[in-house]
C-alpha cells in the first residue's frame, strides 16, 4: 500500500484522521520516514504532541510498506535525540547561576530549590535521563537539568538514545503488529499519560500549599520567606 493511502486506511471507520495525527502521517507522506523524525523531536520541544499517537503510526506506515521497520525505528529515535539534545542546549546555555537569578524573582520559588534540585541531579542523573524518556512530561523536561548541570554529552546522548530507543520500539513494533488498529494502544498509553500528569498536579499542588504556610510561618517569626535569616 503506497504511504499516500495511510490517512483512509489507519482507522476501522471511514471517519479520516485529525489532529496531531494527521499531521504526522502529512510529514510521513511528504518526506518519508525522515517526517516521524521531525514529529517526535517536535514532540520533545512542545510535550502536547503525543508520542504515544506518532509511534505507531511510523509502525502502521512501516507495515504498509511506506518504508522499511529498521527507518521507522531509527528515524524515531533520531528524532528524539535531536528534540532532547535542543532543550539540553538550552539549559546549557542558561547554566546554573542564570537559573538561580531566575528563580529568586519567581512568587514562592527560592534559590536554595535550584541547589536541592540540581543537587539531586549530580546524585542522580544518569538515572534521570535514562529512565525519564519513558515518562511522558519527564521525557522532555529531564534535558534542561542535564545542560544546567553540564552532563558530558556523549554520555546525554547515549543515556537519551537507549531510553528513547526503548520507548520508541514498544509503540513503533506495537504500530506495526496491530496494522491497521494501531490506534489501540492509546487507551493504554493515555492511562499511563495521565497518570503522570495527575501526580505531576498532586506534587505540585501540596508544594505550593505547604511552601506558602512555611512563607506565613517565617513572616511571624520576623524572618525574611527567601532566606530565612531575621529582618
Amino acid at each position: 500500500m503506497h504511504i499516500t493511502t495511510l490517512a483512509a486506511a489507519a482507522s476501522t471507520s471511514s471517519d479520516e484522521l485529525t489532529g496531531v495525527a494527521a499531521w504526522a502521517v502529512g510529514l510521513m507522506e511528504t518526506i518519508g520516514a525522515p517526517g516521524a523524525a521531525v514529529a517526535i523531536a517536535a514532540e520533545n520541544l512542545f510535550p502536547p504532541i503525543p508520542s504515544e499517537v506518532i509511534l505507531p503510526l511510523a509502525g502502521f506506515t512501516a507495515a504498509q510498506g511506506g518504508f522499511t521497520l529498521a527507518e521507522a525505528l531509527i528515524w524515531t529515535t533520531v528524532g528524539s535525540v535531536v528534540g532532547a539534545l535542543a532543550l539540553y542546549l538550552v539549559g546549557r546555555l542558561l547554566g546554573h547561576d542564570r537559573v538561580v537569578w531566575i528563580a529568586e524573582r519567581m512568587p514562592l520559588v527560592r534559590a536554595d530549590d535550584v541547589h536541592k534540585t540540581t543537587a539531586w541531579f549530580r546524585r542522580h542523573g544518569g538515572k534521570a535521563v535514562l529512565l525519564g524518556r519513558v515518562l511522558p512530561i519527564f521525557r522532555s523536561l529531564i534535558s534542561i537539568p542535564a545542560g544546567i548541570e553540564r552532563m558530558p554529552i556523549w554520555k546525554f546522548l547515549a543515556l537519551t538514545t537507549i531510553g528513547s530507543g526503548v520507548w520508541n520500539t514498544i509503540f513503533v513494533m506495537a504500530g506495526f503488529v496491530l496494522g491497521r488498529n494501531w490506534h489501540a494502544v492509546e487507551p493504554y498509553a493515555d492511562v499511563l499519560q495521565w497518570v503522570v500528569v495527575a501526580a505531576v498536579v498532586v506534587v505540585l499542588v501540596v508544594w505550593v500549599v505547604r511552601r506558602i504556610a512555611d512563607d506565613r510561618r517565617r513572616r511571624l517569626a520576623g524572618l525574611d520567606p527567601e532566606s530565612g535569616e531575621p529582618v
